[in-house]
């Protein structure tokens, strides 16, 4: 799907977002420090972490996706662990380094994002994200999903029972062109001032390739992979993946046309998704 035209995705189709949703986290984040109502730079109240570092990666925080009793707890269908459960279990692995040191991907890093969010905000994270992201672009399909119903409701059968509140920083849910309006949005200007913007895009090299997937160099900026696939060249967006489907969002800046391409696959493999934004790049 272009940032412009969708193609291929059944009509009414929704799915989860993933982690493509931090993607939208760090825009409304981002927007939120354009108005002053959060400072990127200043220490966490109660860490020696800043928000920018929380959202590129660079806290040094653990991750729970690295617990296999969380695993198999949201495999046995378990309720969602409390927020207390899960903080202990994932800091008892320890820090990985001191914060602004290092690169270790954190989804509790963006659980204190969202925290902040709604501090700044005095809203629930899924209205901060209707006020400044969809309503002003008119993505009618993207809701934030927190609720079995909505479960119920996704293209993936396997969703039915799934329940979104493992997802601890929040999570979207939406159709596949809207996933690829929200991205070519923000490369278009249509999200942030030139500044934030800039901000967001800065990066952090990674390395090469990665086996088994179309990345011949990786990075990581504000909520978004940034690096280059193959011979579609620059690739910037986000990979998101659950129990049950992977998703690829990712903008092409190189291209004749740069174009936005969003890939949603019901296998938990995260290259199919990636080679086949790539392939749709090309192709487009």
């Amino acid at each position: 799907m272009s940032g412009r035209n969708g193609r291929d995705s059944p009509e009414g189709a929704r799915f989860p977002y993933w982690s493509f949703s931090k993607t939208a986290i760090a825009v409304c984040a981002l927007k939120l420090a354009d108005e002053h109502l959060v400072d990127l730079d200043a220490p966490h109240k109660e860490h020696t972490f800043t928000l920018r570092q929380l959202l590129g990666h660079s806290s040094g925080l653990p991750d729970y996706g690295s617990l296999k009793a969380y695993h198999a707890a949201v495999a046995r269908g378990d309720k969602p662990w409390s927020r207390e459960k899960l903080l202990d279990a994932t800091l008892a692995q320890g820090m990985h380094f001191p914060p602004g040191e290092g690169w270790s991907y954190s989804n509790i890093g963006y659980l204190f994002v969202r925290d902040s969010i709604e501090e700044a905000t005095g809203k629930p994270l899924g209205e901060v994200v209707q006020d400044l992201i969809c309503k002003p672009l008119g993505l009618a399909s993207v809701e934030f999903w927190d609720t079995l119903e909505q479960s119920a409701a996704l293209h993936w059968e396997a969703g039915a029972g799934y329940d979104p509140r493992w997802v601890y920083h929040g999570c979207l849910i939406g159709s596949a062109p809207d996933a690829s309006r929200l991205l070519h949005a923000f490369f278009v200007g249509d999200l942030l001032g030139s500044k934030a913007m800039h901000e967001m895009l800065v990066r952090r090299s990674l390395g090469g390739a990665i086996a088994g997937r179309p990345w011949t160099e990786c990075g990581y900026a504000l909520g978004l992979m940034s690096g280059v696939m193959r011979d579609a060249g620059r690739a910037i967006g986000h990979t998101g993946g659950g129990p049950f489907s992977v998703n690829a969002v990712y903008h092409f800046p190189d291209l004749a046309d740069p174009t936005t391409i969003a890939a949603f696959t019901g296998t938990p493999d995260q290259g199919v998704a990636e080679f086949a934004a790539a392939r749709i790049a090309l192709d487009h």
